[in-house]
């Protein structure tokens, strides 16, 4: 499947042969440079939904402090968006990518000593750190997949990034989750029966699940880095994306761009539920009545001692796997669809709208089809970044950089609605029904993909 998806891309990316303004650096080139960054968000936004669950056993909390995990993160984009946009005003989109990528490895290491010390607040300020280098090297990447062609394309453009991104989240989650929470179940019921000082032992050696990993990563953050820095890619000017200078010239602020302010919002509510899709689908699976982590499924090849080693679908650590592949199908559809076939307004329209549909099965079923229908959130959800942030950029001209700023910042969706359903959840004690407060969200984007958009768009 994913040697498929991977093929696709790269038919995408050699068809688009066209030059960019300087005739120095083909589009496909630049697209191949942003699907490596987009990689790598997608791995560590994606290990969350593992960090969640480990966490909560490691630190002993509770789980409305569990999906602080995803405040601590997210929080960092509604902080350091405005902040990133001036940098990159200096630096330019280039030099401010590898800047993020130094700042994200500072971030990974901070795990090492967190997991050391079994310091919850520790990896909270890893995690915060982290976020504020993707910060950074978002405001950078989206506006820059975004002019890299005409606008009506642009959502074919993000879902190529969609897919790297989605295919990395998958590998987080499955390579994460094999090591961080192995035998999960197990190690719950014995620290039921340890006394205080084996209890502790036990916590710190499953703390110290997490240093290779992100030693690892750290490393890989520094060479890509570097790596970029020493690339050759060209600068995107403001004044050559797609804008009537008429319009725009008028202009003194942002704030003078009512659809840009809409589509930021939207952004934060597609973020919250998208985050919650991921990173609850675990405990959702556990509330059914599944086991957080079960046994690999092992199949031999040519009757050999050699296997080869695929998720369980029947373990609620794989299931936000589940929401990975649904979303790459999502990608894919964008891709073959966006604006062939259907424009990009009329896609998240109807997108959402099966939205709303999925959370009402998932919340009013059980078993084998609710879970499928959480699953599936994953497809009407991925049409959602790729056509609002095309529709909230454009026509921005000299404003794309703060203007990038600011979706950036309605990201810290992620860090409110996940801490919030959790609340909710232990409140009414019910995991399954709190997933109403998704609907609301869906209802927002289904206004900005119908009327929301066109705010403030009439031409003066």
């Amino acid at each position: 499947m994913n040697y498929a998806v991977v093929l696709y891309i790269w038919y995408y990316i050699t068809k688009n042969k066209y030059m960019t303004e300087d005739k120095k650096v083909s589009v496909n080139y630049q697209i191949a440079i942003i699907g490596v960054l987009f990689f790598i968000f997608g791995f560590i936004t994606w290990a969350n939904g593992t960090l969640i669950p480990y966490l909560k056993i490691a630190c002993e909390l509770t789980s409305t402090q569990s999906y602080y995990v995803a405040s601590a993160f997210f929080a960092a984009y509604f902080i350091m968006a405005i902040p990133s946009s001036i940098i990159l005003k200096k630096t330019g989109f280039k030099n401010g990518m590898s800047l993020g990528l130094f700042v994200m490895a500072i971030g990974a290491i901070l795990f090492i000593p967190a997991a050391q010390t079994r310091t919850y607040n520790l990896f909270l300020l890893g995690l915060f750190i982290i976020g504020t280098g993707l910060a950074l090297l978002q405001t950078a990447a989206n506006p820059f997949v975004t002019v890299l062609g005409p606008i009506e394309s642009a959502a074919q453009r993000i879902s190529i990034m969609g897919i790297c991104n989605k295919i990395a989240g998958i590998c987080a989650i499955y390579v994460l989750g094999s090591i961080a929470l192995k035998d999960a179940d197990g190690i719950k019921a014995k620290l039921l029966t340890l006394n205080e000082a084996d209890k502790a032992v036990e916590l710190n050696n499953l703390a110290a699940r997490v240093i290779q990993p992100y030693t690892f990563l750290t490393i890989a953050l520094v060479v890509l880095a570097i790596a970029i820095f020493f690339i050759k890619m060209p600068e995107v000017h403001e004044e050559e994306t797609n804008v009537d200078a008429e319009i725009t010239g008028a202009k003194t602020s942002i704030f003078q761009f009512p659809h840009l302010l809409l589509g930021a919002l939207a952004i934060f509510f597609y973020v919250g539920v998208e985050v919650i899709s991921y990173d609850t689908f675990a405990g959702f699976g556990e509330h059914l009545g599944y086991k957080l982590d079960l046994p690999d499924i092992k199949v031999f090849l040519f009757k050999s001692q050699y296997y080869l080693a695929f998720p369980n679908p029947h373990a609620a650590k794989n299931f936000a796997t589940y929401v990975g592949y649904s979303l790459l199908f999502g990608y894919i559809f964008n891709i073959a669809a966006i604006p062939k076939f259907i424009s990009q307004q009329k896609a998240m329209f109807g997108l959402t709208i099966l939205s709303m549909i999925l959370v009402l099965l998932a919340v009013f079923t059980s078993g084998k089809t609710a879970v499928i229908s959480f699953m599936l959130l994953g497809f009407s959800n991925a049409v959602m970044w790729p056509a609002i942030w095309p529709l909230a950029i454009d026509g921005l001209g000299k404003f794309t950089k703060i203007g990038s700023a600011l979706l950036i910042m309605g990201i810290v969706g992620g860090a409110i609605l996940p801490p919030l359903y959790g609340k909710i959840s232990e409140l009414i004690d019910d995991k399954q029904l709190a997933y109403l407060m998704m609907i609301p969200a869906y209802l927002y984007i289904l206004y900005y993909a119908t009327a929301g958009h066109k705010v403030g768009r009439e031409k003066v």
